[in-house]
């Protein structure tokens, strides 16, 4: 890691200390609520459709969703068969559940083939201990498949309206998808898809985002940047190691005396010193 990249990596840790401890089981309650009964099921909607339409061409032996705060849905549409949903609770499901902390998966390292999080960081003590750990149980190749809220938009507004009030999901840390994008190049990823979606403000009366349906459509033509949320796939990268030949040859030639002379010279060498022919 260069120096500038550490030094980056050092600020970026230092600004991540200062992420407030939050009670991950009360918030998870709390956000699935949210999700599903009240203002979010439209922006639940939009991220489970833009999930179902990259998983499917994703592919591997092992699956997995961090967290159920949004849904237990996103992995309908993998190809994958093996699936689990890790969760900070005992409930279970339909799926394989592991309980254990975001920040700590107890999973081996190098066996995932890809990692969903839908709205983890944002509520995770330390964003980038969640972050290594994918990277740490992902295997080469392997994708990581990010959903979060976007502070430039109308949830961000939002939040900075309510969030005051400490209640899910205004209390979360929004973070932007440029920092996202830094902190998973800085982990070793490429980062091959990224895109913004819902436009409608979080409105808790359905009768009135009903009518403001036509927000998606021009949200999407007019003003990308300023959805409410944005997914985010990055893949993980390999170094290779590509052997190198050798490019000199072990050559003899006779000297005054009879005595064979080792020499090691490169071809260019030679051709390029034709009066020096063997």
């Amino acid at each position: 890691m260069s120096a500038c990249v550490a030094k980056l990596w050092h600020d970026d840790m230092t600004f991540g200390q200062k992420y407030r401890s939050i009670d991950t089981k009360n918030v998870t309650a709390r956000l699935h609520k949210w999700f599903n009964v009240d203002a979010g099921t439209d922006i639940r909607d939009a991220e489970l459709e833009m999930v179902a339409a990259i998983l499917p061409n994703l592919f591997g032996y092992h699956i997995v969703q961090l967290g159920k705060q949004v849904s237990e849905n996103f992995l309908t549409t993998t190809r994958i068969s093996h699936t689990v949903l890790v969760g900070n609770t005992t409930e279970t499901d339909e799926h394989c559940n592991v309980v254990g902390r975001c920040d700590a998966l107890p999973l081996q390292s190098n066996t995932i083939d890809v990692l969903v999080a839908p709205h983890v960081l944002e509520f995770a003590g330390e964003p980038h201990a969640v972050l290594r750990e994918a990277e740490r149980v992902l295997i080469g190749e392997g994708y990581i498949v990010l959903v979060g809220f976007n502070p430039w938009s109308l949830c961000g507004l939002w939040r900075v309206l309510a969030g005051w009030r400490g209640r899910p999901p205004w209390n979360g840390q929004f973070l932007s998808a440029s920092r996202i994008t830094d902190w998973l190049k800085l982990l070793g990823f490429e980062i091959e898809f990224l895109k913004k979606t819902s436009f409608r403000p979080p409105l808790g009366r359905r009768s009135i985002t009903m009518k403001l349906r036509f927000l998606e459509l021009l949200g999407s033509a007019c003003w990308r940047f300023f959805g409410n949320v944005y997914v985010v796939v990055g893949k993980k990268r390999v170094a290779a190691v590509t052997p190198l030949k050798a490019s000199w040859q072990t050559r003899r030639r006779l000297v005054a005396g009879g005595v064979a002379e080792p020499t090691t010279r490169t071809r260019n060498d030679v051709s390029s010193h034709p009066d020096r022919a063997p």
